[in-house]
């Protein structure tokens, strides 16, 4: 009896799966479909985390669309008339301000907003698949507390180590925002004065009247003058010796009024040349003061035409050859103390 027995074939065991599968729905029916054990009980790893993980990834994409196609659309509206107040010059958010005739041109306002744009565009993306990354992470089954504290404390020490760069980029992102300067603008920065080549977050670069490139770190700009923004005030000091003031003013008078009649100048002149009178009494005489209110692109032209036609007309009107003879030149002392040393008129 005993040797029929073990003369049977041994049957196959079926295929089962634990109580905790059996307690999963997915679990029993993967099972119930494939009747495979390990696959049944390895389909929340197989399935589901792959398609939450792929689920945030297209959540994160979608949401950086979304903000992305929000800020082009505020870059596009930055040429109109109805620019959010952000996007603004400094100048433009006081409501009392005076109506500026030179005000910022759109171009201008354009190529800012696309810069603060791409700034923004960056953050954005930087941020969205930061907490993007944490997540996928966390259902990952990673422990996320670790390494949020190592980032805090990585944070810190670059923060410590780096607080140049970090003062350079907030000051070059508010430079940005309040629209200080911008390329091809002149600017006083302190040690550098010229044109303003090229604006970064970090740098801004200015070429000189003698052509030198400087690199200046946005940081260190402390003060900022520039002369390109709105109207600009063109002062011209003419000396006229001993001569008749009232003849000197007249003469300067009417060639500051051809200058104002100018056709190739009229569109540079916010306001007509005006001959103040004697502004201040030197060894040499008076001298008279001019001002034009001009653009600020139109300054330099302006300025040097204006100086160039009172020049001739004191000379035409023989002035110039006055202020000539007033001046005193010392004499060299005569050989053996002979003859008169004292200065004299030439």
């Amino acid at each position: 009896m005993i040797a029929a027995l073990l003369a049977q074939p041994t049957p196959d065991p079926s295929p089962t799966v634990g109580a905790d599968c059996s307690a999963d729905a997915l679990c029993q029916q993967v099972f119930d479909w494939t009747g495979i054990p390990w696959l049944a009980e390895s389909s929340f790893w197989i399935f589901v985390k792959p398609l939450r993980i792929l689920l945030i990834f297209a959540i994160a994409l979608l949401i950086r669309w979304i903000l992305h196609r929000t800020i082009k659309r505020l870059v596009r509206t930055s040429t109109n008339t109805s620019v959010p107040t952000i996007l603004k010059p400094l100048r433009e958010r006081i409501p009392s301000a005076p109506a500026d005739p030179t005000a910022v041109v759109p171009e201008r306002r354009r190529q800012r907003a696309e810069a603060i744009g791409s700034v923004l565009r960056s953050t954005v993306t930087a941020v969205v698949f930061a907490i993007a990354g944490l997540l996928i992470l966390s259902e990952l089954n990673f422990n996320l507390a670790p390494l949020i504290a190592s980032a805090g404390i990585a944070g810190v020490a670059l923060g410590f180590g780096a607080q140049s760069l970090v003062k350079d980029v907030l000051s070059g992102i508010f430079m940005l925002l309040e629209d200080q300067y911008g390329v091809g603008d002149t600017v006083d920065l302190g040690e550098a004065t010229g044109v303003v080549e090229a604006v970064g977050l970090r740098i801004t670069t200015v070429r000189d009247g003698r052509g030198v490139l400087w690199y200046i770190r946005n940081g260190e700009i402390i003060r900022v003058g520039n002369k390109s923004q709105g109207w600009a005030m063109v002062i011209i000091d003419m000396p006229i010796g001993f001569a008749g003031v009232e003849e000197a003013t007249s003469v300067m008078r009417a060639a500051a009024a051809s200058v104002a009649e100018d056709a190739d100048l009229a569109a540079n002149l916010v306001e007509p040349p005006d001959v103040l009178g004697v502004e201040q009494i030197t060894v040499d005489g008076a001298v008279i003061r001019t001002i034009v209110k001009t653009t600020a692109d139109g300054q330099f032209e302006v300025g040097r035409e204006l100086r160039r036609r009172l020049t001739e007309a004191l000379d035409e009107a023989g002035i110039t050859a006055r202020i000539a003879a007033t001046r005193m030149y010392p004499r060299p002392a005569a050989p053996n103390g002979e003859g008169d040393t004292r200065g004299g008129a030439t």
